[in-house]
């Protein structure tokens, strides 16, 4: 085998290696609060249970923005706060649409502290499909 092959079969298998060892990136989509936040959270504490190293980020806008509301509560009356700390401090982001802020009359100040903001919840998960993130949608 030549030296050049040699060179290019093992660039090739390097890229193999890094792509198998490439951390998973999903990307969870909630625009209603009601009908998805409670699962989508649920989803993404059994994503990390199975798949520690995973980026996660959870977008939302409209109405999924709520949950990350201070004192939102969850259908049973607990605070969603917890569960949003919990995964935080498991590497999760949480994005906030920031059209949505300006469409609804909210202040960033309204949302706790794990909350982070992205100019276009829609634009936001469109690129990040491009970059290779999965999809979910719960």
């Amino acid at each position: 085998m030549s030296m050049l092959r040699a060179a290019t079969v093992a660039l090739a298998l390097a890229a193999l290696a890094a792509t198998a060892a490439a951390q998973d990136k999903v990307a969870y989509h909630v625009n209603d609060t009601a009908s998805q936040a409670l699962s989508a959270l649920r989803n993404v504490r059994n994503h990390l249970d199975t798949d520690p190293k995973a980026k996660v980020t959870v977008v939302t806008h409209a109405n999924g923005i709520d949950f990350l509301m201070e004192g939102a509560k969850d259908p049973n009356g607990g605070e969603y706060a917890a569960l949003v700390s919990a995964l935080a401090a498991r590497g999760v982001k949480f994005e906030i649409c920031e059209i949505t802020l300006k469409n609804r009359n909210l202040r960033k100040e309204q949302f706790i502290q794990e909350a982070e903001f992205t100019p276009s919840g829609v634009v936001r998960l469109a690129k990040m499909q491009l970059e290779g993130y999965a999809y979910i949608k719960p």
